[in-house]
C-alpha cells in the first residue's frame, strides 16, 4: 500500500513539475535593441518566415528550441550588421537548406 502511495506521489509531482519547467512562461525573454522601428519591423517578418528546425511546425519567433534562439540570434546580427533580408535568407538557405523557410519554394 505505501508503495502505492509513493509511487502516486512521485508521478504527481512529476507532472507538475514538468508543467512549469516546459512552461512558456519559463522561456528566457529576448530584448534587442534595433538602430531603426524599421529593422526590427524586418527582424519580425524574417523570424516569422524562418521555420524552426527542431519543431518544424513552428516559425522560429514561436519556438522555445535552442535552435530557434540561436536562429534567431543570428538574424538580429545580420540586420545590425547591414545585411538585407535576401542576404539573410540565402544565408539560412546555405547552412540549413530550404526547409529552414516557412514557406519553400517548389523544386520540380
Amino acid at each position: 500500500m505505501m508503495k502505492h502511495i509513493l509511487g502516486l506521489l512521485f508521478v504527481s509531482v512529476f507532472i507538475i513539475t514538468s508543467a512549469f519547467v516546459s512552461s512558456p512562461a519559463m522561456a528566457a525573454i529576448e530584448v534587442h535593441n534595433f538602430k531603426s522601428p524599421e529593422n526590427e519591423a524586418r527582424y519580425q517578418h524574417l523570424i516569422d518566415e524562418l521555420r524552426c528546425l527542431v519543431c518544424q511546425h513552428q516559425n522560429i519567433a514561436d519556438s522555445n528550441a535552442g535552435l530557434a534562439y540561436d536562429l534567431r540570434q543570428k538574424v538580429y546580427e545580420m540586420i545590425q550588421a547591414g545585411n538585407s533580408d535576401t542576404e539573410i535568407l540565402h544565408y539560412m538557405v546555405e547552412r540549413y537548406g530550404d526547409f529552414v523557410l516557412y514557406r519553400p519554394p517548389m523544386n520540380v
